[in-house]
């Protein structure tokens, strides 16, 4: 990468002078000016990593890289956006939303241009191209998410996993031995990168209790409501005594409304927990157990990192996990039946 004293050479001025032309700390001729943005383009000069750093300037914007594909479920990942513009803004910040779907071109033009002091990426998938554009940026950039390459990455997210153990030892410990899960769209486990950590660890901990699970994803996509009432009838045929709903609030109210029809109560027929939910659980036909996921709590916290890393001019890498809480709200309760016993055997009860 160009370094601001080339510019100069390059433009026949000082490093001083490239760098007031670049920050509009002082005036520059128009054909000084011309020279010098002459040098930048031909050097691929980025302004943020000299010009504005020795002016001693920032933007006060930040880029949230957030692309809009056919499949986004646009009300979560909206909740996500909403969440980062007020956590910035409570640091006298703004955001500058990048979301066409080949994000990297996008976080390549901020960077090169100094158009933020730095980068925030949602909707982070497992093998994200992100990653390796984010190792060797200058500008400070914060995954709110975890990819599965995070080595060198600052990476803010709730603490999926263990979310997961705790939904699942609270149902063994109430005597339930038959947990299912029913997860998110199929495709959201070849695109996204935390369902697939919750489904290996709510297995990985049920395994360990000697449950029993059974998963099914709800839906090939976010508008397959057929496939998500299917994936309840497979779960609840299996005899499951409990579920966790990794899902979004659709499948949670098509739960809510298939039990309701088949005369299934809550928690007494059918215990269920919420996991890693990101909208307001409380609008629901009824209240459900939830450890959420509150967007509020990991933007604020990616923004935080995003400050701590302009100001200390470096970051440490590393994961950022932030503790589940747990909401009772009164959806699950002890198993007293036979292991044969299918739910809603004690609806009557």
């Amino acid at each position: 990468m160009a370094k601001i004293d080339e510019v100069a050479a390059a433009a026949g001025v000082s490093i001083s002078t490239v760098s007031y032309a670049l920050s509009g700390k002082r005036p520059v001729s128009p054909a000084t000016r011309k020279r010098i943005e002459a040098a930048v383009a031909k050097l691929g000069y980025s302004p943020n990593a000299g010009a504005r750093m020795l002016a001693g300037r920032r933007t006060n914007i930040f880029a949230l890289t957030e692309p809009l594909r056919t499949d986004t479920h646009v009300p979560t990942h909206m909740a996500f956006v909403l969440a980062t513009a007020v956590a910035a803004r409570q640091h006298d910040y703004d955001i500058l939303l990048l979301t066409e779907e080949q994000a990297v071109s996008g976080m390549n033009r901020v960077a090169s241009t100094g158009l933020a002091d730095a980068i925030l990426v949602l909707d982070v998938a497992p093998d994200d191209e992100r990653v390796a554009l984010a190792r060797n940026l200058a500008t400070p950039t914060v995954f709110i998410g975890v990819p599965d390459d995070h080595e060198g990455l600052v990476c803010v997210d709730l603490d999926f996993e263990a979310a997961a153990r705790i939904a699942v030892d609270k149902l063994a410990a109430l005597g339930h031995t038959r947990i299912g899960m029913l997860g998110m769209t199929e495709t959201a486990y070849e695109k996204s990168n935390f369902p697939p950590r919750v489904r290996a660890a709510y297995e990985k901990r049920a395994a360990e209790l000697g449950v029993q699970t059974f998963f099914r994803a709800s839906g090939h996509a976010q508008t397959d409501r057929n496939g998500c009432r299917t994936a309840v009838s497979d779960l609840l045929a299996a005899g499951v005594t409990a579920l966790i709903l990794h899902s979004n609030e659709d499948a949670h109210a098509i739960v809510l409304s298939e039990l309701d029809q088949r005369g299934v109560s809550v928690p007494y027929g059918l215990s269920l927990i919420s996991v890693g939910n990101s909208f307001d659980i409380d609008t629901l036909a009824r209240p459900i157990d939830a450890l959420p996921l509150i967007p509020a709590e990991s933007c604020n916290r990616a923004v935080e990192l995003a400050l701590e890393s302009l100001d200390e001019g470096h970051r440490e890498p590393g994961l950022h996990l932030l503790p589940p809480t747990y909401l009772s709200r009164g959806s699950i309760g002890p198993w007293v039946g036979s292991p044969n016993d299918k739910p809603g055997a004690l609806a009557a009860m």
